[in-house]
């Protein structure tokens, strides 16, 4: 590429310059660059209060150079300041119809704003399909709600739980699943014979929590097997799930549901695929959380661009 006549005489003007001439130009930069780290400095220290004040101990980690990013897990198991980014995507045509960038790390609490975001741009869609990250409870009340098919492959948290009894010291044979419930008396009975009386109760999004702690833990031989860690006794939980719950679970469980989802990949990871291999857009350029999001549109929109023109424009040059 040639460079213009402007170019040039700019080149040349500047190595032609004395020290007296670029010393000035030196420490106007310097100084505007100090100024734009203290004002990134500023943001990180009113980034990280707001953060405290809402006792999210995860998140009390601000970048200086990107105040309004986070710091998240990578897939390379590391972590690093990073923005989540959305996209919505329709499953006939793979066109993106929606764009969200977020400072959670955690996709289960997205479901609701990327939904809107589609609503406004095409319209509420019948059918929604989501993949584990999105999930939750949560999204399939919220989905029901508003009369929309949700299709998703809701977690299991059975691994989850094996960490937490593992951590907590308890013995296999100790284990929820051999505790005995007496829906007459409304308790567990657990191994060994002991009572675990209704401690109360607690109401979720989808799901209500009933609780249970034994009262004669102290003095049972099996403690160090079944609560070596808990001073009030043994403690459990039984759940149940709203009904539309599960509805959800057992629409999964159809062949029809598992064919729709096994579609979810092409559909939903071509359009990441693409602008991250054709744009190389696997980091930011700009700063902040606004000009991230105007990035992520122009990216998407150059995407729906060129699936407008395989859709209309090829066809067209074609007749």
């Amino acid at each position: 590429m040639g460079t213009s006549p402007e170019q040039r005489l700019k080149v040349k003007a500047m190595e032609e310059a004395s020290e007296e001439e670029m010393a000035p130009r030196i420490k106007k930069a310097r100084e505007r660059a100090a100024k734009e780290r203290k004002e990134r400095l500023s943001r990180a220290l009113d980034q990280l209060d707001s953060l405290r004040s809402r006792k999210q101990r995860a998140d009390r980690r601000v970048s200086t150079t990107d105040p309004e990013c986070r710091v998240m897990g990578q897939s390379d198991g590391g972590y690093a300041p990073s923005y989540n980014v959305q996209i919505s995507t329709d499953a006939k045509e793979k066109v993106v119809v929606g764009v969200g960038v977020s400072q959670s790390p955690a996709d289960q609490t997205l479901f609701s704003s990327a939904l809107n975001t589609v609503e406004k741009t095409a319209g509420l869609p019948g059918q929604v399909v989501v993949d584990a990250g999105f999930t939750t409870r949560d999204a399939i009340i919220t989905a029901a709600e508003r009369g929309i098919n949700l299709i998703g492959s809701f977690p299991d948290a059975s691994a989850g739980k094996i960490t937490l009894l593992t951590r907590a010291g308890i013995s296999k044979e100790f284990y929820p699943e051999h505790f005995r419930f007496d829906h007459e008396k409304n308790v567990y009975v657990c191994p060994e014979g002991n009572v675990l009386a209704y401690e109360g109760t607690s109401v979720e999004r989808g799901k209500t929590i009933y609780r249970y702690r034994g009262k004669h833990c102290k003095d049972c031989p099996s403690k160090p097997s079944c609560c070596p860690l808990a001073q009030r006794g043994r403690g459990i939980t039984r759940t149940e799930n709203d009904p539309r719950i599960d509805a959800f679970l057992t629409k999964m469980e159809t062949d029809e549901a598992k064919a729709v989802y096994r579609q979810r990949g092409e559909v939903a990871e071509f359009p990441n695929a693409w602008i991250k291999e054709k744009f190389r857009l696997r980091q930011f350029r700009l700063r902040g959380l606004l000009k991230v999001e105007m990035e992520v549109l122009w990216a998407c929109l150059t995407y729906n661009i060129k699936i407008w023109m395989r859709l209309c424009g090829k066809p067209r040059l074609a007749a």
